[in-house]
């Protein structure tokens, strides 16, 4: 059973509702935290709220392929939005940690990234979404040709590193940190073994349609 598909008029309509609606929770939470409605560090709170919804944006980024080989649901054309929410989240959580909590201190920020594993790790997964974000559209998709795809693979690496970085970044690693690196693990895993699957499917189909020929259908 497939969902209804969208009519082909309201695709950019529902892709910037995407963006509207994703970028609630950060300006829900800066509000929050502004107005002082927070309980506790309002800033370490926001900041780790970026970090986590970077982390569950690069998670449905990586859906999006095996939502459509496994259950035919395609949103393909949502893809494009849910890894730049990732981008902008990740680059948000970075900005909140240089700024709200450093307070632009650079030799503080120097040494944590050089000296504390955890921040090295995180600031390794920004860096390499970079060239993500900025080739993400249809002229670089045209530019660069095969190597597009090849470079935007990159964003199984970062989902890994964006998953360690949440686990280290805690004194103690429990359901949810554990939940995150699960999910990248089993769509880095899908990502594995999709080539075998996407040939076994295709042999499939062709049996059966040389079964239905066979029949006269």
């Amino acid at each position: 059973m497939s969902l209804p598909a969208l009519p082909r008029r309201y695709h950019a309509a529902s892709i910037w509702l995407l963006y509207a609606i994703g970028f609630v929770p950060a300006a829900w939470t800066f509000y929050l935290g502004a107005t002082g409605q927070l309980i506790g560090n309002p800033v370490k709170i926001f900041e780790h709220l970026l970090g986590e919804w970077a982390l569950r944006f690069l998670i449905l980024t990586l859906m999006i392929s095996p939502l459509r080989d496994l259950a035919g649901i395609n949103w393909l054309r949502y893809r494009r939005a849910l890894g730049l929410l990732a981008f902008w989240y990740v680059a948000m959580h970075f900005l909140a940690y240089m700024i709200l909590d450093k307070r632009l201190a650079v030799d503080v920020i120097f040494e944590d990234i050089t000296k504390r594993w955890f921040i090295t790790i995180g600031m390794a997964a920004l860096v390499m979404l970079i060239p993500l974000a900025l080739t993400s559209n249809r002229f670089s998709i045209r530019r660069l040709g095969p190597a597009w795809s090849k470079l935007h693979r990159l964003i199984y690496p970062v989902a890994a590193l964006g998953a360690l970085h949440f686990c280290l970044a805690v004194k103690v690693i429990g359901p949810e940190q554990l939940i995150y690196a699960g999910l990248v693990a089993v769509l880095i895993g899908w990502r594995l073994v999709r080539p075998k699957y996407m040939e076994w499917k295709r042999s499939i189909g062709h049996a059966k349609g040389r079964t239905r020929e066979a029949s006269g259908l």
